[in-house]
């Protein structure tokens, strides 16, 4: 129970319609005794000739309630002729069933919202909390796993979340009432009963042990398997271009085999709780049926009629007692699932804002890395930077590929910390500021495009809280967008489609250009923007890059050379250290590596 802790949290929130979930249970439960209280008086009636003994309640129940219910039907069988009185008795059964049932449903109207309430807090929380990790943690986790936490194992948890609350609130006071009765009507009896119920418990117990390592198994399983259908539908082209098909449907079967396996396996586990319940249930009525009649027999004072109503009030909570063996393999097989979102919701986030982290609304000066080195996990990808940037400068990186150039943009708005070293913003650490305030002082367009499904127009509104018409248009053209975005049949209003797949590659980075232009930061960071576009479309997004960097301090990394010719300064990166610095003149004078890089691309 240890795991459900957090449910137990969220439920605290809800104290008040718990309360009146578990009156209406009670209700129900009371109006369920009373029908078959009237069970032993009816019994006599049918079968013997004299009067019916006066019935016992248990000391336990409300007399306000029961005993005055039972004592007036046993007069009203002595006073009346047995067919009227058989008449009142059937029609009051009749109607306690009615309210027991009633009260049954209201409870359960009480609890699906609430049920539902806690799913949505849960949801809530996951994906608030994968939103506030830092983009190294996506680095390491597979896609299709965190996708299999948010669905799959909440959807294994609703399970769980039912049968906490129904099993573990409801059962247990009928268990407790009609054993509370049944204790009264025969100690003695009950008390051999009671002897077996922990054997079947033990049994029960045992099978179940293993189905909470199989759930595990089998939601690591789902999230491998989401993984490569995420992987196959963002890499069909390629899968069709390789001929690979066969090779991703053979990978898909393996692990779509093996889930298969281990989900029939958790499932003649768990359809066995409820047969083996009753299979021991029925066994112990055998057994009861046994000793009790040979109390009767004994004539003790223990009547037929009374060990028939006994029978009843046994067979009542043999449902309850199936019912809490199913929630105990449901909960065994949602704690697996809840290990595995716990383990999200319990995940370092790196990325942490000081209490006392003080407010930035611009940048007057200089942004510095100062002795700045960072590593990822044993891996060191920078080592000792030092770098000042002057507010309207233009700063190039280059180099080859994994020279350490994305790394250290990332460091700026944040998206890692420094291992070693500080950045500062006009003197500042930057993380002595808030994080918000950071980032809204960064543009970021990026070498991938990244669009979401959704309008043109929300598509370069995010994160603005919107914007009216008139700024958009004037973002767009800034961009060299606002043309073919009329062209389109919907205009703005035009769907991107996912991931932007309903445009271009060029118009992508065009509208990626126009959300910067609309942001209006002060800093921009352009990483390598135009190296996946043709060179029509690369002309034009350079020239909506060029009016984007007029007034304002870029960090450009670059591949084509021929992009950077004219930035303030050029810093040249190799295995994560700044090789040389420079003017693109002054670099050329040095024959160094940048010279070199230049010469290949034939770039003077």
């Amino acid at each position: 129970m240890k795991n459900l802790s957090r449910l137990f949290r969220y439920l605290a929130d809800y104290k008040g319609k718990i309360a009146l979930y578990f009156t209406f249970n009670l209700m129900s439960i009371l109006f369920g005794l009373l029908s078959f209280n009237m069970l032993i008086p009816v019994v006599q009636l049918l079968f013997k000739t004299d009067s019916p003994a006066p019935v016992k309640v248990p000391s336990a129940a409300p007399k306000g309630l029961i005993e005055p219910a039972v004592a007036y039907f046993t007069n009203l069988i002595q006073q009346q002729d047995k067919l009227t009185a058989l008449a009142y008795v059937c029609v009051t059964v009749v109607i306690f069933t009615v309210l027991k049932n009633l009260f049954l449903y209201l409870g359960l109207y009480i609890l699906n919202p609430l049920r539902n309430a806690v799913l949505r807090r849960l949801r809530d929380d996951l994906f608030t909390k994968t939103l506030s990790l830092p983009i190294g943690f996506f680095t390491e986790e597979r896609k299709g796993d965190l996708i299999s936490k948010m669905t799959n194992d909440i959807n294994e948890v609703e399970l769980s979340i039912m049968s906490v609350l129904e099993a573990f609130i409801r059962e247990p006071l009928t268990i407790i009432a009609y054993l509370g009765t049944m204790i009264y009507i025969n100690f003695k009896l009950t008390l051999f009963l009671l002897l077996f119920l922990p054997i079947a418990g033990l049994v029960i117990g045992r099978i179940s042990k293993s189905l909470r390592k199989s759930s595990n198994l089998a939601q690591e399983q789902l999230g491998s398997m989401l993984g490569v259908i995420d992987e196959t539908l963002v890499g069909m082209r390629v899968l069709k271009a390789f001929n690979a098909e066969t090779h991703q449907h053979l990978k898909f079967m393996k692990l779509n085999n093996t889930l298969f396996h281990t989900r029939n396996r958790i499932a003649a586990r768990r359809e066995l709780a409820s047969p083996m319940s009753e299979t021991m249930g029925i066994i112990v009525v055998s057994i009861i049926l046994w000793f009790g009649g040979r109390i009767v027999f004994s004539g003790t004072g223990f009547s037929g009629a009374t060990f028939i109503g006994y029978i009843a009030l046994f067979t009542q909570i043999i449902n309850p007692f199936k019912n809490l063996s199913s929630a105990f393999y449901n909960v065994q097989k949602g704690s697996s699932a809840l290990d595995r979102i716990e383990q999200l919701l319990t995940v370092e986030n790196t990325i942490t804002e000081k209490t006392n982290a003080q407010p930035i609304k611009t940048f007057e000066q200089t942004l510095e890395l100062r002795n700045v080195s960072f590593a990822y996990g044993e891996k060191q990808i920078l080592k000792n930077l030092n770098l000042t940037i002057t507010k309207g400068k233009v700063i190039a990186l280059v180099g080859a590929s994994g020279a350490g150039k994305s790394t250290l943009v990332d460091l700026v708005p944040r998206f890692h910390d420094v291992t070693e070293g500080e950045i500062l913003i006009d003197g500042v650490n930057i993380k002595d500021y808030k994080i918000d305030d950071l980032r809204r002082l960064m543009g970021v367009v990026s070498q991938d495009p990244i669009l979401f499904n959704d309008t043109i127009y929300n598509n370069i509104t995010l994160g603005t809280g919107g914007a009216s018409m008139e700024r958009v248009e004037e973002a767009a053209r800034v961009a060299n967008a606002h043309t073919f975005i009329q062209q389109k049949p919907e205009g703005y209003q035009t769907m991107a489609g996912d991931r932007g797949v309903r445009l271009s590659g060029g118009e992508r980075q065009r509208v990626t250009i126009a959300r910067a232009v609309l942001k209006n930061p002060p800093i921009m960071i352009l990483d390598e923007a135009t190296s996946s576009l043709d060179t029509e479309s690369e002309r034009i997004v350079q020239e909506a890059i060029n009016t984007l960097m007029k007034n304002r301090t870029c960090i450009v990394i670059a591949h084509r050379l021929s992009t950077v010719q004219h930035a303030d300064e050029i810093i040249v990166m190799e295995k994560g250290s700044i090789a040389e610095r420079g003017t693109h003149k002054d670099l050329l004078e040095k024959d160094g590596i940048y010279r070199k890089l230049v010469e290949m691309q034939q770039v003077r």
